[in-house]
């Protein structure tokens, strides 16, 4: 008998937990799901009972799904960020070289070195970097809105040569409203950082260039071949520029590295047109070798210039600009471009020419080099002021001295100065290179 109840207690008791389960899930409020959740929740419209063990258990599988589902979702957004970042990348780069193109960098560049040399020469022993670096900033912007208007004037003869055919404007990567906005924007932020950490005589030669280049040489080269010599003066102008930017004026001595930026200009570009003469028939330019069918006269002419270049180095040290040294360096330095040049001129071939056309790029970077590297500071310059300023300031107590001689007799006074003095008074007021000194009171008496 209790054998019987106990199984029977047993299975009751089993099966209340059992209804007790059920019961608790019974009475367990529905949970509400939102956003990605509910949406997949909505997919299933039947209602979930709970007295249906097998629905129950099938609806586990689904709650999980959709746990998956959301993380998905997450991966593809974070895959179309992914991919916008990268397209964003992508216009970028596709603008920035462009914009290279356009602005002719490496030209800019060799601008930029130019103005910079011609900055540092002007600063004497004591250089502004930030000056420096503000120059160089703003004659790179200002070259670069000029190449970039040169290419929006040409796009046209650009189009028919080979070596310019695959510009950004030609090639139709960018507009011509595009980049007559840019180089406008860059041209005008350049000159105005010029004109206001520099000084308005350097803004003004950058104005003047680009104008210059813009509207006049890039017009200019499909009229006349005068278009070389004008494009030369406009190569000219940067390190100048430099030179008013750190010192404030225009002196002779700021002109020998413009002199040689002309001269050197001349046998560069004579070369390049020899070389590209096909091209530039091509293109409709009216160069200078076009017209030259043996091309003697355009070897003259490069030969010519290089030996314009002879007396640089001398003109750079007569002047106190740099040392002997350069001198030296520099007449070797013209001799061997010349020597290329008159190679060019014996024997026009491509070969010869582009022998020369190398020699050119080699010359300017060196010359450039020698100029920083011998040039005197004005601390070496001002000694003999330094000497002549000392000399002044004993005067006084010399005077004060002759004056207690004159209690002495006439004739022991003129015996005792007459033979101690090696050479005229005059001598020691004359400090060479300062002859305006004024001469001792004692001279005068």
């Amino acid at each position: 008998m209790w054998r019987n109840s106990l199984s029977f207690s047993s299975k009751l008791a089993h099966s209340n937990s059992g209804s007790s389960l059920l019961g608790l899930f019974r009475t367990s409020p529905k949970p509400s799901y939102h956003g990605l959740l509910g949406r997949s929740n909505s997919t299933n419209p039947q209602p979930m009972s709970a007295a249906d063990p097998v629905k129950w258990s099938d609806a586990g599988p689904e709650i999980v799904n959709l746990g998956s589902a959301s993380a998905a979702d997450l991966s593809s957004l974070a895959a179309s960020s992914m991919l916008r970042a990268k397209d964003v990348a992508d216009l970028a780069k596709h603008y920035g070289r462009c914009y290279w193109e356009l602005s002719k960098a490496r030209l800019s560049m060799l601008v930029v070195a130019t103005s910079g040399t011609g900055f540092i020469l002007g600063s004497g022993s004591s250089v502004d970097y930030l000056g420096l670096c503000c120059t160089c900033a703003g004659t790179m912007m200002v070259a670069a809105s000029a190449n970039s208007l040169n290419q929006v004037f040409e796009v046209n003869n650009d189009a028919k040569m080979k070596r310019t055919r695959h510009r950004p404007l030609p090639s139709g990567r960018l507009t011509v409203p595009h980049a007559i906005t840019w180089a406008s924007s860059v041209g005008v932020a350049g000159t105005a950082l010029l004109a206001c950490e520099a000084n308005m005589l350097a803004a003004g030669l950058a104005a003047s260039n680009l104008f210059l280049y813009a509207f006049v040489y890039t017009p200019l080269k499909q009229i006349h071949p005068v278009n070389t010599w004008v494009g030369a003066i406009v190569g000219a102008i940067p390190p100048l520029l430099g030179w008013a930017a750190a010192s404030g004026e225009i002196s002779l001595n700021g002109m020998v590295l413009p002199a040689a930026l002309y001269f050197w200009q001349l046998p560069h570009f004579m070369a390049l047109a020899y070389l590209c003469r096909q091209d530039y028939a091509d293109g409709g330019f009216r160069m200078f070798s076009l017209a030259d069918a043996s091309g003697q006269r355009t070897a003259s002419v490069a030969l010519r210039n290089c030996l314009y270049l002879l007396p640089l180095g001398y003109i750079a040290y007569d002047w106190g600009i740099t040392s002997g040294w350069f001198c030296v360096e520099s007449t070797l330095l013209a001799l061997a471009i010349s020597c290329t040049a008159a190679s060019f001129y014996r024997n026009r071939t491509a070969k010869t020419a582009r022998r020369m056309f190398h020699a050119s790029l080699l010359y300017l970077p060196v010359f450039m080099s020698g100029l920083l590297v011998h040039r005197q500071f004005d601390s070496e310059q001002s000694m003999p002021v330094e000497k002549s300023n000392k000399f002044v300031e004993l005067l006084p107590s010399l005077e004060s001295g002759l004056d207690d001689l004159e209690h002495i007799p006439q004739r022991k006074y003129k015996r005792d100065v007459i033979g101690a003095q090696a050479r005229p008074p005059v001598a020691y007021a004359s400090v060479a290179p300062f002859p305006f000194l004024p001469a001792p009171a004692y001279v005068s008496s």
